[in-house]
């Protein structure tokens, strides 16, 4: 398995407009893909995705967010390897013990084979096969 790079980051928010202004008028983010029964909206930067994910509604400007734990749901790295078992098997003979379920999911390269882990702090990282 080689790390090729971020493929996209998925930040929280309880004031998705003022996020959305932020990504697309401030930085020059294009918006590429809603999902709106999900509270997402997918921000091109670059070659990379910056997905905004609205959570318990939106608040009142001047409010403090509080989140579940942190405004990051997950970063999704981008990686080369044979298939999915060798993943499987990198990712064992480093010790890693968590139940490893590939799916088919959206990124900035499009659809694709992924999987979730968590790091040593208990961040969530997406490894994406690209």
């Amino acid at each position: 398995m080689q790390l090729h790079g971020i493929d996209h980051i998925v930040l929280r928010t309880k004031n998705t407009p003022r996020l959305l202004q932020f990504y697309q008028y401030v930085l020059g983010a294009e918006l590429e893909r809603t999902l709106e029964n999900e509270g997402l909206y997918q921000l091109r930067a670059g070659n990379a995705l910056i997905d905004i994910l609205s959570v318990y509604g939106d608040i009142d400007e001047g409010q403090e967010p509080h989140y579940p734990s942190s405004p990051l749901a997950h970063v999704c790295l981008a990686i080369h390897a044979a298939n999915e078992q060798a993943v499987s098997r990198h990712l064992r003979s480093r010790g890693i013990t968590q139940q490893l379920t590939f799916a088919t999911r959206y990124g900035a390269t499009g659809f694709g084979r992924s999987l979730y882990i968590q790091d040593p702090d208990g961040n969530k990282v997406e490894l994406k096969l690209v």
